[in-house]
């Protein structure tokens, strides 16, 4: 072990002098504040090729005005990393209105606007014009998603591979801890970077394909960025093509000649290798030299939670976890993770409370089923949708002992699930065990789930359970509430204007938390970030898989009735919801009947409706008792009338 295990990572000359390096191995570019954290893939990437014998300096945020801003370590022996951070850099700066964002929780103090647009092509382009010959590997969430022709929603086309723009030489996609290894042991070898072709879970430009071995041929660029349908082929192409056990070679060739060559990807990590990896010497925090800018926001989110795993066989087509961590699950040992809870219990700044233990879904913590481990996951086929594979293991028991070992621990008051569950998993458990104790143990008040919408035929777009399978899940949290005698709640995650969602199915998702009393603070609008399905459902206005029509709300306006239906108790949009309901001839729903969404307005006269008996040409219910009277009145008049006569 070397003096730089003891600290941060050097991040200046001086710190390459005080750790007694005279030039790195490796300079990291990196589009985020550096926080050495494993929760960071910058973090984890630096310290496994430390583990290995590489050294790396991090420039986190280098001035892109400024050429010499990535040269402030000098010129690495191997070569030069870049990553975006842990979020693409377009999202990272931009609401899906591509309004700018007014804070950056990846940067020091929150400030936006410390990186680039497309911030891995804007640092790969200022390395090439200082070290035109320097070997660059790209990697994280921006390289990964958009490593073949992609569509770009900030500019409304198809770019191509983020290789051929930026001019880096490889891309180390997925979660890139054993191609990254691989890749360093070649160059350190003395391979030129233009011969390693053969590391799983890379890409890689070539002249020739003689080297590709099996291969799959895509549609070349001029005809995905020319033809929707073409573009929906090669994009389902890639999408069955994303399991280390059955994943073929793809190639893509653009003009002059050019491929750019997607190698299968790599193998999952055995627990083991799991438990390496986040046993590294990881100091846990943001740089000292942030603290003077009040630090980095994000680290509050993880700094007391713990991943317990990677991957996800939920297969939410808006997501595009099938294309970056893959659907087979990788988890670590428990004695792993009571070994970093155990670290987390003598930090003074731990309060006792963890405040998750999960992954990308929480309950998964093994395979879907005993073959993905040796045959990968089915091609063509998800193990939850549209109703739960023949062959799932729905099991928490490993998860229950693990959750039941850390609320042991000393100095542990309450180990919360923060990162989501797959109720729909959680209902296939023939047991109850996990049901019960989340709702007795590992619930503050409320309990997040993301049903995302109640139109079935919405949700079949989304790759989502339908409607009944959420009421059954709701039903019994109630039951097993009641039980305990706790008054928990749902929060329910929604989101607005899927592709397939229209006008009607926006009301029907509204009147459903009418009825359910749900007022949802989440909604999200769709937002069409690279490589999942539902952006291609987006662009194309086709579904991939099938080759059907997708109807598209693309239209900002109806987006946005669409979104302020579903929060129709917020008085700021009333006028907007008043004007959807006219506009889907739904005048029925404004009025003073418990069933309406809004009340009228004076200035609102006569509102078009479905009909009288429905709440009467102005909206308003009518009152019996009032029309009762007025009838009797009338008729003790004319009697009068008649004895006068």
């Amino acid at each position: 072990m070397n003096s730089a295990d003891k600290g941060f990572l050097p991040v200046s000359k001086e710190d390459m002098a005080n750790l007694g390096i005279s030039r790195v191995d490796f300079v990291y570019i990196v589009g985020d504040a550096y926080v050495d954290h494993p929760s960071f893939g910058h973090a984890i990437i630096s310290r496994v090729l430390q583990s290995k014998g590489f050294t790396v300096g991090i420039i986190s945020q280098p001035d892109w005005k400024d050429k010499d801003s990535i040269d402030i370590l000098g010129e690495p022996r191997l070569g030069f990393l870049v990553t975006s951070g842990n979020m693409d850099s377009m999202v990272n700066h931009y609401t899906v209105a591509k309004k700018r964002r007014n804070s950056d929780a990846y940067s020091p103090g929150g400030v936006s606007g410390r990186r680039p647009d497309y911030a891995v092509v804007c640092y790969c382009n200022m390395i090439r014009r200082l070290y035109p010959k320097k070997p660059i590997i790209i990697g994280g969430i921006e390289a990964s998603l958009r490593r073949l022709a992609h569509y770009d929603y900030w500019s409304g086309r198809v770019k191509h591979s983020i290789l051929v723009d930026s001019g880096a030489d490889i891309i180390s996609y997925g979660m890139g801890e054993r191609s990254i290894v691989e890749i360093a042991e070649a160059l350190d070898s003395g391979i030129d970077i233009k011969d390693i072709t053969f590391i799983p879970g890379t890409v890689y430009k070539a002249r020739s394909i003689d080297l590709a071995g099996a291969h799959t041929i895509l549609p070349d660029y001029d005809s995905v960025s020319g033809d929707k349908r073409k573009y929906a082929d090669s994009f389902y192409t890639q999408y069955c093509n994303t399991d280390p056990f059955s994943g073929m070679t793809l190639v893509e060739k653009y003009r002059d000649n050019l491929f750019v060559i997607q190698n299968p990807p790599s193998k999952p990590l055995s627990t083991r290798e799991m438990d390496d990896i986040y046993d590294l010497p990881y100091m846990r925090t943001y740089h000292p030299m942030y603290e003077r800018d009040g630090g980095v926001p994000a680290i509050s989110e993880v700094r007391f939670s713990i991943v317990s795993s990677r991957g996800c066989f939920g297969g939410c087509n808006f997501c595009a976890l099938t294309f970056h961590q893959g659907r087979i699950i990788q988890s670590r040992s428990h004695e792993s993770i009571l070994k970093e809870a155990k670290m987390l219990t003598k930090d003074p700044d731990f309060k006792g409370y963890i405040h998750d233990v999960g992954g990308p879904t929480a309950n998964f913590r093994a395979p879907a089923c005993d073959k993905q481990l040796t045959k990968g996951a089915c091609i063509g086929k998800q193990c939850l949708f549209p109703k739960p594979c023949a062959s799932l293991k729905a099991d928490h028991s490993d998860y229950v002992e693990l959750l039941r070992k850390l609320r042991g621990i000393p100095g542990v008051k309450k180990v919360f699930i923060r990162s989501g569950i797959r109720y729909d998993y959680l209902l296939e458990d023939g047991s109850n065990v996990f049901f019960h104790e989340l709702c007795r143990y590992h619930i503050s008040g409320q309990l997040k789930v993301a049903p995302e919408h109640v139109s079935d035929k919405v949700l079949k777009l989304m790759g989502k359970p339908d409607a009944a399978c959420f009421n059954r899940f709701c039903e019994k949290y109630r039951a097993y509430n009641d039980k305990i005698g706790k008054k928990q709640f749902l929060v329910p995650y929604l989101m607005s204007s899927h592709p397939g969602s229209t006008l009607d199915d926006a009301l029907c998702l509204a009147e459903y938390l009418r009825d359910m009393k749900m007022n949802p603070e989440q909604v999200q609008d769709f937002y069409p970030t690279p490589s999942t399905i539902s952006t291609c459902m987006y662009y194309t206005g086709v579904d991939p898989r099938t080759g059907k029509k997708v109807y598209v709300p693309d239209n900002p306006h109806e987006k946005a009735m669409q979104r302020a239906l579903i929060q129709y108790r917020n008085p700021d949009n009333r006028e907007i919801v008043k004007e959807a309901l006219i506009k889907a001839g739904r005048g029925d729903l404004i009025g003073y009947d418990r069933r309406c969404l809004i009340r009228p307005d004076k200035k609102d006269g006569r509102l078009p409706t479905e009909g009288s008996d429905r709440g009467g040409p102005s909206g308003k219910r009518p009152n019996p008792a009032k029309a009762g009277a007025k009838k009797k009145k009338k008729t003790i008049r004319n009697i009068h009338k008649k004895k006068n006569t």
